[in-house]
């Protein structure tokens, strides 16, 4: 495997951040993963201006396009495989142990995993824990992601592949990596980005291409939905079968199986969609 770190390709085993970086000490950095198949990216251009976003939100220098595109594909040409999960990473650099930043730049790597295509349905649950839709990092993509091992933990526990959050208001919000979509009466919903969820790549996607419609909806609205999928960069759009103890027989629903075809079809014909 091949890493690109700071500039160049390196061999996983010499691939080496300082342990006083910044992301590792008080996690200090922002990330995003990407879709690959066969060496292709999917969105690169939306994922890197939500890089940029979270930059800047974060208070880090605004992460260079170019040279990301041109780690991004070094990365895979030096990697091949049918899918992959790419992952950039950009930390605050090398710091002091307290949250005060150092003047040493930020680090940047790039990495990437090989992954396999998401079953057409899954198990979710909810959990106890809030977002909070009025957070410094509220919409940005950070690696200060304790608050999600703990959530997807508990998930896998019970069966599920994802937990899902209210916010402090208790409506719902977004699961620990990916954006929730209900069916009610026909129509699709989602929750809007000041709910404190995750402006999603995929998600928008799924709105543009869906019609879907931006509405604050309370946590039980997933007791009575006729419908519920998820979105992410590798679930793309993936059924709910399960709720907690409630069941969806027949997932994907017609709605979200029409979801899940134009998605696919819309991603096939562009693989960067602006």
């Amino acid at each position: 495997m091949r890493i690109w770190l700071d500039g160049g390709l390196r061999d996983a085993d010499s691939a080496r951040v300082s342990v006083f970086d910044h992301g590792l000490t008080v996690g200090d950095g922002i990330f995003e993963t990407v879709k690959a198949a066969e060496g292709r990216t999917f969105a690169l251009t939306r994922h890197l201006d939500r890089l940029t976003r979270s930059a800047r939100g974060l208070g880090l220098p605004d992460p260079d396009h170019d040279e990301i595109r041109e780690a991004c594909a070094a990365v895979l040409a030096a990697n091949p495989m049918p899918l992959g999960r790419l992952r950039i990473t950009y930390t605050g650099g090398h710091g002091p142990l307290g949250s005060d930043r150092g003047e040493h730049g930020p680090t940047l790597v790039v990495a990437l995993g090989e992954t396999s295509r998401r079953p057409d349905s899954t198990a979710v649950i909810t959990v106890p824990w809030t977002r909070n839709e009025r957070g410094a990092l509220t919409g940005l993509k950070t690696t200060s992601y304790a608050e999600n091992v703990v959530a997807l933990a508990r998930a896998h526990e019970q069966g599920a592949s994802e937990a899902l959050f209210a916010n402090t208001v208790d409506q719902l919000c977004e699961g620990t990596g990916s954006n929730v979509f209900v069916v009610l009466n026909g129509e699709i919903h989602t929750p809007p980005v000041s709910s404190g969820c995750l402006p999603g790549i995929t998600r928008a996607l799924a709105v543009e291409w869906t019609g879907a419609k931006e509405t604050d909806l309370p946590l039980d609205v997933l007791d009575r939905a006729d419908e519920i999928f998820l979105t992410s960069t590798l679930r793309d759009i993936q059924a709910v079968h399960r709720v907690n103890d409630r069941e969806l027989p027949g997932a994907p629903g017609p709605v979200t199986a029409k979801s899940m075809q134009i998605f696919e079809e819309r991603a096939a014909e562009n693989l960067d969609p602006r």
